[in-house]
């Protein structure tokens, strides 16, 4: 397995996937700083606490308005892209990729200068029958999938918090982040997000049973 460390930002793939998640893995991450990050980032876990009950609530007000109008409220559209944005940020920092040793904003919006990216496309139209059934019926072994990703079937942490403290452990050593461990977590990552904008609503593109790995997004 290659550990050399990461070079320059993924440059921004052409791709037709509508949720698309990217992440720089820095060349110079601290050895032991991840040990810590847990605490760091409590501020950030208590605002999105709060960011993700609202979350919850405009998804519900965009589930009657898409059954009504065929259409997600922009300005509900842009809160949770807002909210998926904040997230990525901080756990690209902390413990779904240990990517970055640069503290995340405190921001809804798209931060061009931090290595971690999220964008969903806006949907003009989206369909009523879909609406009904496909964020709990349809997405059903898409959530197995990402159960298994991020907490596991079984008593202990789950596939992605497992490869993420071996990349940790890796560094703490040897000062190097292994590029396999990064690319597939970023790719547990990627299905995760793809997954997440489906369910809820701000797409009816039904996420491909595939892991895409790496730090950009493919070129489809």
């Amino acid at each position: 397995m290659d550990t050399d460390q990461a070079g320059p930002a993924p440059t921004p793939a052409r791709s037709r996937t509508p949720a698309r998640l990217e992440g720089a893995l820095a060349p110079d991450l601290s050895r032991w700083l991840w040990l810590v990050k847990w605490l760091l980032i409590i501020p950030h876990a208590i605002v999105l606490v709060f960011l993700w009950i609202g979350f919850l609530l405009a998804t519900i007000v965009a589930f009657f308005a898409i059954l009504f109008t065929e259409r997600y409220p922009r300005t509900l559209f842009d809160f949770n892209l807002g909210v998926l944005r904040w997230t990525w940020r901080v756990v690209f920092y902390s413990y779904n990729a240990l990517g970055t040793d640069r503290y995340p904003p405190f921001s809804l919006g798209e931060e061009p200068g931090y290595p971690a990216h999220l964008d969903v496309d806006y949907p003009e139209h989206l369909s009523r029958g879909l609406v009904l059934v496909k964020w709990w019926l349809l997405a059903i072994p898409q959530y197995l999938i990402v159960v298994a990703f991020t907490s596991g079937f079984w008593k202990g942490p789950g596939l992605l918090a497992a490869l993420v403290f071996i990349a940790g452990v890796a560094l703490l050593f040897t000062r190097r982040y292994p590029l396999g461990l990064f690319a597939f977590a970023m790719g547990l990552n990627r299905w995760t997000l793809r997954v997440t904008a489906y369910a809820a609503l701000m797409t009816d593109v039904y996420p491909p049973f595939r892991l895409d790995q790496g730090g950009a997004e493919p070129a489809d």
